[in-house]
């Protein structure tokens, strides 16, 4: 009962994981390297980028502060040679590896964790399509070579079937013919697939949802006859335990919303207040993929192929929960340094207000400043940064204003079969789950790994803090003032003096 048997399932196998450098990828082999010290190898998919060859890479990956309590057990030298870089490419044909290096996957692997995926909802859909979709069948195809394969994992997502408004754990057909799909824009221009492009999503949002959905289809398809599991993570959001809370290498999902509210720039959205999302912990996600490992393989359970990882069939906190608890963390606790605009604004329900507030809560500032630097000599920033912020809000509308439920009783099933220790070391309940500690740790992380605001930073942002509270203070009862002494006039003359607005106006203009 106090035996680790999930770690026993990866003794003296060969793991093979692609999307390692990726916010999943890194907290997978981390905490594979942690409970799992006797695993035999670790083969990382890798190719060159911006510069860097995949060795130089992998030390990267390394040098991330994720890693600091694996450096500091274990060594460097450790973490080097249990991992092997393979050069690669998932958008490639054959995924870009040599001949020898195939060859070695073939004959050593036995768990191929395929986590490679773009995530950008705007992305192109010949690119979105060669790596997710094409990708992942080039992927089936090396693991249906692989001599000693137990497992093949794919990660899906909680939302590639978004005409299903309640999720089950099971396949469901794919929006086209996923093997034409690939054919037709392997050999068109991407300009020519662009043009298409809306015609081929139909209902769908965006390239991402379609090409997962395409994915997840190939895999469904090869289930009779190859080892293979899918996972569908929802909103994938920093790490709540283990082993740092609060970390995250990207500003995606609420994390960005938190940080962009906390420096003054967001303070309006398009949302429905009372909707929420479903957001998953990664260090979450990455125990429920080791806990499917041990269950397909040693349990040897073919009956559930299919994982919804997902929180909110027990936990559902509103979007304008998340917003409220994080004014209080980045005006009360935690503060951001350089602050445009003490946090507020709030979100709207009708578009017509939203798309005004934005006009002039984001814009109308944004070029004032900008302008403002210009003449400093400063590059001007924060009109990107809004455009930016608008191009986001594109997408964030879509999934804030629809709402998804999601059966996950596979993940349920899997906390009933494990003992306390594996209970403890791969956790995937929410028992103790402090959502405004959680919230806290993650804009803390985000400040000292994200924004680079050291700790020591701290005093000087909260007097800077009540600082910009007394200025919005002021600012408000000003122009209220303002507003309630022409509503007045107005009034005032048109009651007793018969006069018309322009007269009024006239006299505001020579006042």
């Amino acid at each position: 009962m106090n035996e680790d048997r999930v770690a026993q399932t990866f003794v003296g196998r060969a793991i093979f994981i692609t999307g390692g450098s990726g916010f999943l990828g890194k907290v997978l082999i981390e905490k594979l390297l942690r409970v799992c010290p006797d695993i035999k190898k670790i083969f990382l998919l890798m190719r060159t980028k911006k510069g860097k060859d995949p060795k130089q890479r992998l030390l990267d990956i390394f040098s991330n502060p994720l890693f600091d309590g694996l450096k500091e057990t274990h060594g460097l030298e450790m973490l080097m040679d249990k991992c092997q870089v393979i050069g690669g490419d998932v958008t490639l044909a054959d995924l870009g590896i040599s001949s020898e290096d195939r060859q070695t996957l073939i004959d050593e692997v036995s768990i191929i964790y395929h986590c490679a995926a773009t995530i950008r909802f705007d992305e192109t859909l010949k690119k979105a399509i060669l790596l997710n979709t094409r990708g992942t069948k080039l992927m089936i195809q090396l693991a249906k070579d692989c001599k000693h394969l137990a497992m093949f994992c794919h990660v899906s997502t909680a939302y590639c079937h978004l005409h299903e408004k309640h999720l089950l754990e099971k396949s469901y057909d794919p929006p086209a013919n996923p093997h034409k799909v690939i054919n037709c824009v392997e050999w068109l221009d991407e300009s020519v697939v662009d043009a298409m492009t809306d015609k081929i999503l139909g209902n769908l949002p965006n390239t991402y949802a379609f090409t997962k959905a395409l994915g997840e289809g190939l895999v469904v398809e090869t289930m009779d006859d190859l080892p293979s599991v899918i996972l569908r993570p929802s909103i994938v959001i920093p790490i709540y335990q283990d082993p740092l809370p609060g970390w995250t290498d990207n500003i995606n999902g609420p994390t960005g919303l938190l940080i962009g509210a906390g420096k003054g720039v967001i303070r309006t959205m398009y949302c429905d207040s009372d909707g929420y999302g479903d957001y998953l912990p990664v260090d979450i996600a990455v125990n429920c993929m080791l806990l499917a490992t041990w269950n397909f393989i040693e349990n040897n359970d073919r009956s559930r192929r299919i994982y919804n990882v997902t929180s909110s069939a027990e936990i559902k906190v509103s979007w304008n929960q998340v917003i409220e608890m994080g004014r209080e963390i980045v005006t009360t606790k935690v503060p951001l340094n350089g602050v445009l605009w003490y946090p507020g604004g709030s979100m709207k329900n009708n578009r017509l207000y939203h798309n005004f507030c934005m006009i002039f809560y984001h814009f109308v500032p944004a070029i004032f400043l900008d302008a403002l630097l210009f003449c400093l000599g400063y590059k001007p920033i924060l009109i990107r940064v809004h455009k930016r912020i608008l191009k986001g809000f594109q997408v964030f509308e879509y999934y804030a204003n629809n709402q998804w439920d999601f059966d996950n009783s596979n993940v349920q099933y899997l906390r009933t079969v494990i003992n306390k220790k594996e209970k403890e070391l791969y956790k995937i309940d929410a028992e103790d789950l402090d959502m405004m500690a959680y919230f806290e740790n993650c804009i803390k992380a985000a400040r000292i790994y994200i924004l680079n605001e050291a700790e020591d930073t701290l005093p000087a942002a909260r007097r800077h803090m009540r600082i910009m509270w007394w200025v919005d203070k002021i600012c408000k009862h000003i122009i209220m003032g303002i507003c309630l002494y022409y509503v007045a006039l107005y009034f005032y003359n048109v009651i007793f003096d018969d006069e018309t607005p322009q007269d009024l106006l006239q006299k505001a203009i020579e006042t």
